[in-house]
């Protein structure tokens, strides 16, 4: 039997694939320094491995051997990834991106680094096959797509540069602006787009889940945040939850239920198309608007959006989860009096987003920690929930109390103002560390036996899941 050498050779063998995974090399290639040859080594190790971690059975059909074979496989893959990434990530993002000519979204620069990169991180097809499994059954392959990301952002000039291709206008977005330029309306599917007055009102629509959010939901999102920012008869955007039909809030708004926990337990919630990109996508442009510059130059706080607008929240009914990590950077948040909010990060196995960050400051360390890890319960009355709610008002009058906070927003030198406040208050450099270990902590989360455990008693609880 020989041992594999070349990413492009199979082995030439009949011997079963968990036999095989022992005869890789006891220790990944060393690494020189030299890109060159790393790259050479380093590629042929893990595209060798990759091979025959797909060879095997699947998940649920391996023996303990096999298992045990697969998981020393990716330990010694994702080891291997890390230290090529933390020696040579600034020149494998060059090259991706044709020396920073080039402004690919995460799940372009993912499959061009599969295409350039072999096994650094799962092709399109792997990423595809895994996703149509339950949650439970997955391969995992998306561990090797947050290690690459924890790499990329933390070098400040890759970093940089992603983030701000991320704030460019989606395609979607820019084919439907001047339909809703023309007409003041935009039908997203799980998302509508209605401007009245200069106010554009963004509302989610996902009416069977209580608006929780999924991979459609994020995509509708950020393609209508596109629309509001790049339309010049929209001078402030309100985001808000559509009147639900669900027997428990039947004809009332709901803001948000948070991450859809049903489809997170049947596989259907990404790493790139949920967890990253709504962190680098909509939610980063309601802070720091659109990059709509095609020069490529500058780097952290050195460069600054070329259309921002203020942005209110308007909460009805609740915000768990999701919802509630959005309030953070909206400009203006008003809230029905009975509405309540949660984080329950601990509940749900994941971290909750960017929150850590940006619920520090106005919220102080101790009441992050209880809403955190003790899924803490706040009302919109309470005096605590200060540092998220700006306003309250009663139900049927919350209306015209986002009206009027909309016309108060809707003024020349609040751009400005916002600019300044985002400069202080979220640093793009702090942002990008921030995110960039947040990749790999929610990558590795995502496939973790715990949050499979908490999914299972989640969906039996339930009797058929449950969305939060």
């Amino acid at each position: 039997m020989r041992t594999p050498t070349l990413a492009a050779e199979a082995p030439a063998t009949d011997a079963a694939p968990a036999v095989l995974l022992r005869a890789l090399p006891a220790r990944p290639p060393a690494l020189t320094g030299e890109f060159t040859k790393d790259r050479a080594a380093v590629t042929a190790y893990l595209d060798t491995t990759m091979r025959l971690i797909a060879d095997l059975p699947s998940r649920t059909e391996r023996d303990l051997d096999q298992q045990r074979d697969a998981a020393a496989a990716h330990d010694g893959a994702h080891t291997l990834r890390h230290r090529f990434l933390a020696t040579h990530a600034e020149r494998v993002y060059a090259e991706l991106t044709d020396g920073l000519t080039r402004t690919p979204r995460l799940d372009e620069l993912t499959a061009l680094a599969a295409r350039h990169f072999p096994g650094l991180v799962p092709t399109p097809a792997q990423l595809a096959d895994d996703a149509r499994h339950m949650q439970r059954n997955k391969e995992g392959w998306e561990i090797a797509v947050g290690i690459f990301f924890q790499a990329v952002l933390s070098a400040p000039t890759a970093g940089n540069h992603l983030l701000r291709s991320m704030l460019r206008p989606t395609p979607r977005a820019r084919a439907a602006l001047l339909d809703y330029q023309l007409t003041g309306h935009a039908d997203l599917g799980i998302a509508t787009v209605t401007r009245r007055d200069g106010i554009a009102h963004l509302e989610l629509c996902n009416d069977e889940f209580l608006n929780a959010e999924d991979d459609a939901a994020v995509e509708a999102l950020e393609t209508g945040c596109d629309l509001v920012l790049l339309d010049p008869a929209s001078h402030v955007g309100v985001l808000r939850g559509a009147a639900q039909t669900h027997p428990a809030h039947a004809g009332r708004r709901v803001f948000s239920a948070g991450i859809n926990l049903t489809h997170l337990y049947h596989g259907d919630i990404s790493l790139l198309g949920f967890l990253l990109r709504r962190e680098a996508g909509y939610i980063a442009k309601f802070v720091r608007g659109l990059y709509l510059d095609d020069a490529t130059g500058g780097s952290g706080d050195h460069w600054w959006p070329d259309a921002d607008k203020p942005w209110i929240g308007a909460v009805d009914a609740f915000a768990i989860g999701g919802g509630l990590q959005i309030l953070p950077v909206m400009d203006r948040v008003v809230a029905a009096d009975d509405a309540w909010f949660s984080l329950p990060a601990m509940e749900e196995g994941l971290v909750p987003g960017v929150s850590n960050l940006r619920l520090l400051h106005p919220a102080g360390s101790r009441l992050t920690r209880r809403l955190v890890f003790w899924g803490h319960k706040l009302s919109a009355g309470d005096p605590e929930a200060s540092f998220l709610v700006d306003e309250t008002a009663p139900a049927d009058t919350m209306d015209s109390a986002v009206e009027r906070a909309a016309q108060h927003l809707d003024h020349p030198a609040v751009g400005a103002n916002r600019r300044m406040l985002n400069l202080v208050e979220e640093p793009a450099d702090l942002f990008r560390r921030y995110l960039a270990r947040y990749a790999y902590e929610q990558a590795r989360l995502l496939h973790s036996p715990a949050l499979i455990t908490t999914l299972e008693r989640t969906w039996i609880n339930r009797g058929r899941g449950g969305s939060r």
